[in-house]
């Protein structure tokens, strides 16, 4: 049985936070200590790492749930169906709903339950249920709504990755600038058509559980019962280009299709050098320089949302709204991400 994504729809906040707007920050280092550098350097060094020019955060009276719900919506429109006849709702998340100016996570019901009821669907068979996964989240709601789909228990599933990270982070860590708010969703159908050809996933726990973690303030005189995301940059840059490019060829090779054929590589929009270093391993795998225009990218203009990084770039380009990138039917993409976990995966689609 064929599986393949019929809708996609995706909530881009409006307000806009800009490089610029760091420059009036506290930056200290983890212990505390100021940092010897202006936040002038800081911030054009943080640029030339990671691409981020801006990046958006929501408006205080939304949740992470409200957005996903807004996604979802665009989804379920594009792809035409009739919600009442959704079997899963996956709505793939790290921190659940944070309210503005609180610090307390709330995920009683879970965030699938909410966007449920937003959408005011009565059918009690239509399971609604969360997925952490890091950021990865989305793309291994797919792999599970395939899964779904393949086995009989559903023919039509909506698989959402939403988040608000700028209501977690430490504003006195220069990492915090990465962070973004957004959501984007995807119904995905049992089909005629070829879709998801095969995908690859997998959890690296024995020394990697704890690269990105809740941890303190780095201003020492903040609560410390107040925990902000906090991650080991360098570990995570080594660890996704070791593992990244052996899994998505892995994975495309499972699929029979020849890296010639690959038109689109999807990749979680984490850091603009850490994605072009795993593209760039990827081809060397198969003794092939990059091709031009091959990795479409969102994360100088929307940061890093992390679950939705990867569905908001499907359906910019799908509905023809990021510059210079297009697909046409019959193309081959692949879908790839990382992170806390720390997790990997990618899946082989055609078009």
């Amino acid at each position: 049985m064929n599986v393949k994504i019929t809708g996609t729809g995706s909530y881009i906040p409006k307000s806009i936070e800009r490089n610029e707007d760091f420059h009036e920050h506290t930056f200290l280092n983890v212990d505390g200590t100021s940092i010897d550098h202006p936040n002038e350097i800081i911030v054009d060094k943080f640029k030339a790492i990671t691409g981020i020019d801006e990046r958006r955060y929501v408006d205080d009276q939304l949740t992470s749930s409200d957005i996903g719900f807004l996604a979802a919506q665009k989804a379920i429109d594009d792809a035409k169906v009739n919600p009442e006849e959704i079997d899963y709702i996956i709505c793939a998340h790290n921190f659940g709903d944070v309210k503005a100016n609180t610090i307390q996570s709330d995920i009683l019901p879970c965030l699938a339950s909410r966007v449920k009821h937003s959408l005011r669907i009565k059918n009690p068979k239509c399971v609604a249920y969360d997925i952490l996964f890091g950021c990865p989240g989305w793309v291994e709601g797919v792999i599970q709504a395939k899964a779904f789909i393949q086995s009989g228990m559903a023919k039509r599933c909506l698989v959402i990755g939403s988040e608000t990270l700028s209501r977690v982070v430490d504003k006195h860590d220069r990492d915090s600038m990465i962070y973004s708010d957004g959501a984007g969703a995807t119904i995905v159908e049992a089909s005629e058509e070829e879709g998801i050809l095969e995908h690859e996933t997998a959890s690296f726990t024995y020394d990697e559980a704890y690269y990105l973690f809740f941890g303190n303030s780095n201003n020492q005189e903040l609560c410390k019962d107040t925990r902000y995301i906090k991650m080991h940059g360098r570990k995570i840059y080594e660890f996704a280009l070791n593992n990244v490019p052996l899994a998505m060829k892995e994975c495309l090779d499972k699929s029979g299709i020849d890296i010639s054929d690959v038109k689109k590589i999807l990749i979680h929009q984490a850091n603009e050098k850490m994605d072009e270093a795993i593209i760039k391993r990827f081809y060397r795998l198969y003794k092939k320089p990059v091709p031009e225009g091959i990795m479409p990218m969102s994360i100088h203009k929307l940061g890093n949302s992390s679950v939705a990084t990867v569905p908001t770039l499907f359906d910019l380009i799908r509905k023809n709204e990021l510059k210079n990138h297009s697909i046409e039917k019959g193309d081959i993409i692949i879908f790839a991400s990382v992170g806390a976990g720390m997790h990997i995966n990618a899946i082989v689609y055609r078009y």
